[in-house]
C-alpha cells in the first residue's frame, strides 16, 4: 500500500481529490476505526462515526494547509465527532427516560454497559478487557481521551497535546492521573482474579 505524506496528498488533492481522498481512506479508515471504537464502545456506532469522519475529511480536505501533521487533523476531526455522537446519545438518554414506557429501544437504557468486540482483544482476554474497559469510561473525560490516544492507539505526547489543544505537561498530567486512578479502579479485581 501506497503511504501518503502530508506534502504528496496536497499535491494530489490540487491534480485529483477523489484520488487523494482514496489514498487516505486507504491508509486511516483502521486507525479512524480504532480511535472511534476505542471511546464509543459499540462497533456499529463506530462504524457510523468513522463513515461521518471520511465525510467531513473529504468535505475539508481542500481547506487543508498542512499546519499540522495529517494524522494530527484526522484524530481532532475522529476526536470531535466521537465527542458530538456521545453528546448526541447523552441527550437522547435523557429524552429516552421520559418516553420509556412508549419504546423499548436498550440504546437508550441508562448505566447500559456496552459489549463490543474490540478489535485488538483476542477472544481469551474478553473478560479483563470488559472489566478495563468499564474502569476506563469511569474516568474524566480528557483522562479517557488522553490515556486512549497515547496508551491504546500509540499517539505521541506532543500530537495528543495538539490534537486535545493542550500542552504536553498536561497530556502528562492526564495520563498520570489516568494512570493513578485506573490501578485504584483495577487493583480489587487483580487482586482476586490475577494470584
Amino acid at each position: 500500500m501506497l503511504e501518503i505524506t502530508d506534502i504528496s496528498l496536497l499535491e494530489l488533492v490540487k491534480h485529483d481529490k477523489d484520488r487523494a481522498f482514496s489514498l487516505l481512506v486507504d491508509s486511516y479508515t483502521g486507525k479512524v476505526f480504532n480511535t472511534c471504537v476505542n471511546l464509543l464502545r459499540n462497533n456499529e456506532d463506530a462504524e457510523d462515526v468513522t463513515q461521518e469522519v471520511f465525510t467531513s475529511i473529504y468535505l475539508g480536505i481542500d481547506g487543508f494547509k498542512g499546519k499540522s501533521k495529517l494524522s494530527t487533523w484526522i484524530y481532532s476531526i475522529a476526536l470531535n465527532k466521537s465527542k458530538e455522537f456521545l453528546r448526541s446519545k447523552t441527550r437522547k438518554k435523557r429524552l429516552g427516560r421520559l418516553t420509556t414506557i412508549e419504546r423499548e429501544d436498550t440504546h437508550f437504557l441508562p448505566n447500559q454497559i456496552i459489549n463490543f468486540n474490540h478489535p485488538g482483544v483476542l477472544l481469551e482476554d474478553k473478560e479483563r478487557a470488559k472489566i478495563f474497559f468499564e474502569a476506563l469510561d469511569q474516568l474524566s473525560e480528557n483522562q479517557k481521551i488522553a490515556f486512549t490516544m497515547h496508551k491504546i492507539e500509540g499517539v505521541s505526547y506532543a500530537e495528543v497535546a495538539e490534537i486535545m489543544h493542550t500542552s504536553i505537561s498536561s497530556v502528562e498530567s492526564l495520563l498520570f492521573r489516568a494512570k493513578k486512578r485506573l490501578r485504584e479502579l483495577l487493583s480489587d479485581y487483580f487482586e482476586k482474579n490475577e494470584r
